[in-house]
């Protein structure tokens, strides 16, 4: 039998428990569009994966960590929603032979690493994926940012664990190309946000030496300090372009919740 080669993504995963909620930030459907575009996802795919290797922008470690838990916990890391959003469940098993994999790749290539034995599912990890892939049977291996949040850092991540997607394993990036709590629904923030998000469109659409020039640089892009105050939302992208071969990339979903424009990306190199 052969396996499928899989992609790489890097997805929004929303505002907290957004998903599976009568309301959040705004109108009940604010976030309604990213849902659909969740609830296409795996039907997008080339073949079902066989496992996804999830970075979230909210899991940093001084090293590259992968969890190991064989059984992970959802941790509910967000606060101030309605009561029934901290008793939902995903019940996705754990690989440890895949975390394992995962390190010695990135340890082969240089790379800062670390294993997590008891690492559960952040909400970057459970909100999107719940609804991605409801029925949580597919294994999922959770691997953190490095705390240095140095973009050419994950790039190079990224193409270290590149081989994993000729194993079946999809490698997604889960964060925000929009990540400013503060400038929603602001008057200035999408002018702003276009800007940003139509170089960030631009950038992946480029050929893989020239993207990685460019994503290395990010802050130079228009409006960059304004759309990532902190960057930890964005740099799980750079772990999917970096893992994403040499092809340009594509913009797979567009949409402006609260007033900024936010975009998914695919690589398929």
């Amino acid at each position: 039998m052969t396996t499928t080669r899989q992609p790489t993504i890097f997805l929004p995963h929303g505002g907290g428990p957004c998903f599976f909620m009568d309301w959040t930030w705004g109108p009940a459907d604010t976030w309604l569009s990213t849902q659909r575009f969740l609830d296409g996802l795996a039907a997008s795919l080339p073949a079902p994966p066989k496992a996804l290797l999830v970075v979230s922008g909210h899991w940093e470690e001084p090293a590259f960590t992968a969890s190991a838990a064989a059984a992970p916990e959802l941790i509910f890391d967000y606060s101030g929603f309605p009561e029934h959003t901290y008793r939902l469940t995903w019940p996705a098993p754990g690989e440890p032979a895949l975390a394992m994999r995962v390190a010695e790749l990135l340890k082969a290539a240089g790379l800062p690493t670390a294993i997590s034995p008891a690492r559960g599912y952040d909400h970057g990890v459970f909100v999107p994926l719940k609804v991605a892939f409801p029925q949580a049977q597919i294994p999922v291996v959770t691997l953190s940012l490095a705390a240095s949040l140095n973009p050419a850092l994950h790039l190079a991540a990224g193409r270290a664990l590149a081989p994993l997607r000729d194993a079946g394993v999809l490698i997604v990036g889960s964060g925000m190309s929009f990540h400013n709590l503060s400038g929603y629904f602001r008057p200035e923030t999408p002018s702003r946000a276009r800007a940003f998000d139509d170089w960030l469109t631009s950038t992946i659409a480029s050929p893989a030496p020239q993207r990685d020039a460019l994503l290395t640089a990010w802050r130079q892009a228009p409006f960059a300090a304004y759309a990532h105050p902190r960057e930890e939302h964005l740099i799980p992208l750079m772990v999917a372009a970096g893992a994403g071969g040499d092809a340009p990339g594509t913009r797979i979903f567009h949409d402006e919740p609260m007033g900024a424009a936010l975009s998914a990306y695919q690589f398929n190199g």
